[in-house]
């Protein structure tokens, strides 16, 4: 179950039952999944869960915060694994990472600690950053928490920051007008909106020649500048073994939520050229993926 697009993540999700295949689970033998989108529109994510519950699934694998609240919200008896979610406690999805409690359990993305490096990994980027706008869903759960921490890293760095919301995806074309001649750079903060607007959003940055920071490589994959963040399909590979703990019997009470120890940095080098951007040789030796 996830707020998003199937097109959206089909990498995260071909990792997923990859991973579950590998583990001896094959969907159409012996697992059946059943995925539920609500592209973008958060409200149908309660009536999802509330169809899930009534259909009695063994376990509910929401992707992102707002479909895991709704699992939670619920249920508090079928388990529910999120592969990605950013502050878990903070959202009240767990008592604690070491110790969950209840039915829900799995990975945060920590999205918000990574905020202030995100932006000096930015400035490093476009020399002369002063102007920054920063594209964000306000009902997204994880988005107020990481503008508040970019405001503050943003003071910090003499970099004058200006919010622009969107709320659906019609909001991001006007977003784009409003800042078109203000800004020199756009910080994109990740929700399950601008990921299935992703291709939309890179159009526009290049035809105003923005460059962009984003926290996932997909964003960068469809012709983004560069993001830094931990490995989605990772997550969603570790997601798969909470799912077979679960299903060969433990609790999801029982199994701590993890947190990514590694983060990449990828770069679109294309896109650079496009922008004649230079990138800095620290950041190519620090890179983790180089997209020509």
């Amino acid at each position: 179950m996830s707020a998003s697009a199937p097109a959206a993540e089909s990498t995260w999700v071909a990792a997923f039952v990859e991973r579950l295949r590998e583990l001896g689970w094959i969907e159409g033998r012996n697992i059946a999944i059943e995925y539920r989108w609500a592209e973008g529109q958060f409200e149908r994510l309660a009536e999802f869960a509330a169809e899930l519950v009534r259909q009695n699934v063994d376990i509910i694998v929401a992707e992102g915060t707002v479909a895991a609240i709704a699992a939670k919200q619920a249920t508090a008896t079928i388990p529910v694994v999120f592969p990605i979610a950013g502050d878990p406690v903070a959202n009240k999805l767990v008592a604690s990472l070491v110790r969950p409690g209840g039915n829900v359990t799995g990975l945060s993305i920590q999205a918000v600690d990574l905020a202030a490096k995100r932006l000096e990994l930015f400035r490093e980027i476009v020399p002369g950053l002063i102007r920054l706008a920063i594209m964000a869903n306000p009902a997204s759960p994880n988005v107020p928490p990481e503008i508040s921490e970019l405001r503050s890293s943003a003071a910090t760095l003499g970099i004058e920051a200006t919010i622009f919301e969107i709320r659906r995806a019609d909001d991001i074309a006007p977003a784009f007008e409003a800042f078109k001649t203000s800004a020199q750079a756009l910080y994109v903060a990740p929700d399950p909106l601008v990921l299935s607007s992703r291709a939309a959003i890179n159009t526009l940055a290049l035809g105003q020649r923005l460059p962009t920071m984003y926290a996932l490589r997909d964003f960068v994959q469809a012709g983004g500048l560069v993001s830094y963040g931990p490995s989605v399909p990772a997550n969603f590979r570790r997601a798969a073994e909470f799912v077979d703990r679960i299903l060969r019997g433990a609790k999801p009470s029982d199994i701590p939520v993890e947190q990514p120890t590694k983060f990449d940095l990828v770069i679109n080098l294309k896109t650079a050229k496009s922008l004649d951007l230079k990138i800095p040789d620290k950041l190519f030796a620090l890179a983790d993926e180089v997209i020509e």
